[in-house]
């Protein structure tokens, strides 16, 4: 007789979790009506937290193959999944207020949050290129419909719009590489792939086109350049907590996806995929760096913003080695308490006729509100690399990777580029502190926002720097030895 044994799903208990629990808060919202956004964002950041501890606690760092060697789950799936879990939270934490005073307080968009996140997850522990397709677009068409849920406002929508159609022509590419790979590798299981290559054989011309297709298609996903034409509109014009939930979590989920795929699938390739590595962390430097420095509209430079790190972080992919993937985690981690303190202060910019995003309504910002002004100046500092502020401690290491591993023309650009960045920070250091008062903020931002700020403000302060970056590094190295196995 033919038996089926269940899968061992021990591995996969943080996304049961999630999924269950999106599904039921989905009846309770449906059933609750307008009434139901308070209850469900309450437990939506309790659901995340709660799957949050299930990954670091009973999966723990031992490497678990499950569903057919499709999905597994290390020390370097359960490090992605807490920053994940850790940002998504946070942005349902800065969303109620600003969503209740724009009339958009719908239990729809937390539910979509926990999806997307779920699909982060899934995306992290891939390790077939059929399940890092499913958790892509799980992800993906979450994300479209978060960024146009104003649907009473023209940028929303166009956002929305903008970030589908681009969004549907990278997958398609994407899908285009999974298929040449497949077609000549005759495999999709990562281990396999890592296997047939193993030895200094020589790989087939289609894959690596299929190599570079898929690329493609992750690139859009972190948004660097030449596949950043979505970032700096959809930014601008979603909801701000959705530009944040944006702007942290989906970037560590592709960020550590792609490591997954070329470290985990094509670790003997490292000579074909390098050098798209490298045009891609060079391009998102420059691009992130003096493209922002004309930007008048908060948001859109923090895309850029965004664009630019995106570019550091792949100095340490490019470098191939278990210190470059170290330093990758490490500031992965510092960008999302830098992202999420900075945008958690552009959602309290708000005067009696609405939301003000511009850098300009930050004018003498320190004689209105000294603190909130000392709060966005660690952010600014932090993301500049200011010495003795955590941000950094993540370039310094990022960097320090791409020496040790012969990247050094690489580096070199990199503390350039963020010698220029640094001008567009201080910019809004000196507008704070030195510009003649703009109007005052009016208060009433929630006591949530309050306490992110402070929280991130802290962690990025000199008051952290050498009590964190020990453990930071400790646990980065942990999760990065997991993945090289």
């Amino acid at each position: 007789m033919m038996t089926s044994e269940l899968p061992n799903l021990s591995p996969v208990l943080p996304e049961l979790v999630m999924a269950l629990g999106a599904m039921a808060l989905l009846m309770i919202g449906v059933f609750r009506g307008e009434r139901g956004f308070t209850l469900v964002n309450t437990l939506s950041v309790l659901l995340l937290v709660a799957a949050g501890l299930l990954a670091v606690l009973s999966v723990g760092g031992e490497r678990q193959l499950t569903f057919g060697a499709m999905f597994v789950s290390d020390s370097f799936a359960v490090f992605a999944k807490t920053l994940i879990l850790g940002g998504s939270a946070v942005a349902l934490l800065l969303a109620p207020q600003f969503l209740k005073d724009h009339g958009i307080d719908r239990f729809e968009y937390p539910v979509l949050v926990l999806l997307a996140t779920l699909g982060m997850m899934i995306m992290v522990s891939a390790n077939n290129l059929i399940s890092l397709y499913v958790g892509l677009e799980l992800q993906s068409l979450s994300l479209y419909v978060l960024a146009a849920i104003n649907r009473d406002k023209a940028r929303s929508t166009e956002a929305g719009l903008k970030y589908f159609v681009l969004g549907a022509l990278s997958s398609g590419m994407l899908l285009y590489g999974v298929s040449l790979i497949y077609g000549f590798a005759g495999t999709m299981d990562f281990d396999l792939l890592a296997d047939s290559f193993r030895g200094g054989a020589t790989p087939a011309i289609g894959v690596i086109i299929g190599l570079v297709f898929l690329l493609a298609g992750l690139a859009f996903k972190i948004s660097a350049v030449p596949f950043h034409m979505w970032t700096p509109d959809v930014y601008e014009g979603s909801p701000t907590p959705v530009t944040a939930f944006f702007a942290a979590a989906p970037k560590v989920a592709a960020m550590a996806l792609l490591i997954r795929v070329l470290v985990g699938a094509f670790p003997d390739l490292t000579d074909q995929w390098q050098q798209i590595i490298i045009f891609l962390s060079i391009a998102s430097m420059l691009v992130g760096a003096f493209i922002a420095l004309v930007q008048t509209n908060l948001k859109r430079l923090m895309a850029y913003s965004s664009i630019g790190h995106i570019g550091y972080a792949l100095v340490g992919v490019a470098a191939g080695t278990q210190d470059g993937i170290e330093a990758v985690l490490v500031y992965m981690a510092i960008y999302v308490t830098m992202t999420l303190g900075a945008f958690s202060v552009i959602l309290t910019m708000r005067r009696r006729e609405g939301m003000v995003e511009e850098v300009a309504d930050l004018a003498g910002l320190a004689r209105t509100n000294l603190p909130l002004a000392s709060a966005l100046a660690i952010f600014m500092f932090s993301l500049a690399g200011i010495p003795l502020l955590l941000g950094f401690w993540g370039k310094w290491v990022i960097f320090a990777a791409a020496v040790e591993a012969g990247l050094i023309p690489l580096a070199v650009i990199g503390v350039l580029t963020s010698v220029v960045g640094a001008f567009y920070y201080l910019r809004i250091v000196k507008v704070m502190f030195f510009d003649d008062p703009a109007p005052a903020f009016e208060g009433g931002h929630g006591r949530a926002i309050g306490w992110v700020v402070g929280l991130t403000a802290v962690i990025n302060s000199p008051v952290s720097y050498f009590g964190l970056i020990g453990a930071l590094t400790a646990w980065a190295a942990w999760a990065a030895g997991g993945l090289l196995y």
